[in-house]
């Protein structure tokens, strides 16, 4: 264990500590607690009788549980207070709890806190899982121990006696991850910003202020990879206080990693010294998208790893889960799965990797999007749309509102569930057709989260 940690449970031994929720970010930094001796109680919305055997394992553990509507209503009962990214850091219980005198902070603000070796983290609208995974692959293609976490993977908080200085972190940063923490890594890409999350966030100034914070609280030896081919994140230089690179897909840069139309590669600029580092056929995931992914993963660490392990990684890694996902092909048909795509800029991009002949299923929860900008794309691309969820009348009107409409050029039918979507692509469907999963939408009006969803939609597809 390092000195660092051990301080810092020792200086938690007389302090009472609350955990919002038990879930993925929560319950093995719960177990660490606990296993520390510190007193541990558990706050969750869940009521007594409906909690899962995970609560009864803390229990056994030795942690106390507050449960049901009220379970915010004790918060200035506690010293700290380890809320979960899904909690929002403006919420009034918290706020108030912060004016009493309470600490509240995250897993991931006492892992950045812990860490002692060099942390890289990935923020953005779009891209950052892709990322994110793609670092960590080059990463470890070099022969670092590489931990990965953040808003994928596990917990970091708990691996933090293992980790040593010579280590390498690369974590995904959340909005709702980074709207509260006061340090940022040593490596900062933005991959993109665009609206997002705005059913939460009061506005968009708030949602960007919150992305900021991945650069803020950089010091004079911090590095920032900005998309010079997005304007929120190329903007967000001046806050800068270290030294910046950019990546882009359609201009050449001083610092950073950029794409050649011309050659058909992607160099990497050292003050204008270039080095080619990958053809575009070398990235086996499809997508221009894909691309500015590589892009940016390259500007983060081309000087801690070797061309070789950049076209290992891009020639072997074939994406994650529920991102433009090969479910199977049937009769000629393929269908994809890009549950991901929980915003019309998620969609775009993945349209954008098909020609025409793409059915196109959409459609979940509501985070207050404005759908105008995914019609054109839409248009230009989708023979037959298939809508369900608490978006589909929106996106449906921001279709037919367009310039672009032909009701003779696109189907559009609603349906009420997955396995009504899949029946009724299966119909419509031809010989060389794209079915395309990709909902532009949350999944929280029918699913816990985008993966649930996405595994429905494989298990109905491949049930065919």
């Amino acid at each position: 264990m390092s000195v660092k940690s051990d301080l810092f449970f020792e200086k938690f031994k007389d302090k009472k500590i609350a955990f919002i929720g038990f879930g993925v970010s929560n319950f093995d930094s719960i177990c660490l607690f606990l296993r520390k001796g510190l007193d541990v109680t558990v706050l969750d919305r869940t009521s007594e009788n409906n909690l899962d055997e995970k609560a009864s394992d803390l229990k056994n553990k030795g942690a106390k549980f507050v449960c049901g509507d009220g379970y915010l209503s004790c918060l200035s009962n506690f010293d700290i207070v380890v809320r979960s990214p899904g909690v929002y850091f403006n919420k009034a219980e918290l706020q108030n709890a912060i004016k009493n005198g309470v600490v509240v902070t995250s897993e991931m603000e006492l892992f950045f806190d812990l860490c002692p070796c060099k942390i890289i983290a990935v923020t953005g609208s779009d891209g950052k899982t892709t990322t994110t995974t793609i670092i960590a692959e080059m990463l470890k293609c070099e022969g670092y121990n590489v931990y990965i976490g953040g808003n994928i993977g596990k917990a970091l908080l708990p691996e933090i006696e293992k980790i040593n200085s010579d280590d390498i972190i690369v974590v995904e940063l959340s909005s709702f991850q980074l709207i509260s923490m006061r340090k940022s890594p040593d490596i900062a890409v933005i991959t993109n910003i665009s609206p997002n999350h705005l059913d939460i966030h009061k506005n968009m100034d708030e949602y960007i202020g919150a992305k900021r914070n991945i650069i803020l609280h950089q010091n004079g030896f911090g590095n920032l990879i900005l998309n010079l081919d997005n304007n929120l994140s190329n903007s967000q230089e001046i806050f800068a206080r270290g030294f910046v690179k950019k990546f882009s897909r359609k201009e050449k840069v001083k610092n950073g990693a950029f794409f050649d139309e011309k050659t058909q590669k992607i160099y990497f600029s050292k003050n204008d010294e270039l080095t080619e580092v990958l053809k575009a056929s070398d990235i086996i995931i499809p997508g221009v998208h894909n691309i500015e992914n590589y892009l940016a993963a390259i500007s983060a660490i081309f000087e801690l790893v070797s061309v070789d392990s950049v076209k290992k990684v891009a020639r072997m890694f074939k994406g994650v889960k529920h991102r433009i996902e090969l479910i199977r092909e049937r009769d000629g048909v393929k269908w994809y799965n890009d549950s991901i795509a929980t915003s019309p800029t998620r969609t775009i991009a993945g349209l954008k990797c098909f020609n025409n002949n793409i059915i196109l299923i959409a459609g979940g929860y509501d985070k207050n999007f404005d759908y105008g900008c995914l019609a054109p794309e839409l248009l230009k691309k989708v023979k037959n749309l298939i809508l369900m969820g608490n978006t589909a009348k929106k996106i449906e009107l921001a279709v037919k509102n367009d310039d672009g409409y032909n009701e003779n050029n696109i189907k559009i039918f609603n349906v009420s569930n997955m396995e009504e979507a899949v029946d009724m692509a299966q119909n419509v469907a031809a010989d060389g057709d794209i079915v395309f999963f990709s909902p532009a939408s949350a999944s929280f009006d029918l699913y816990k989260n985008f993966e649930q969803r996405g595994d429905h939609f494989r298990s109905v597809v491949n049930g065919l």
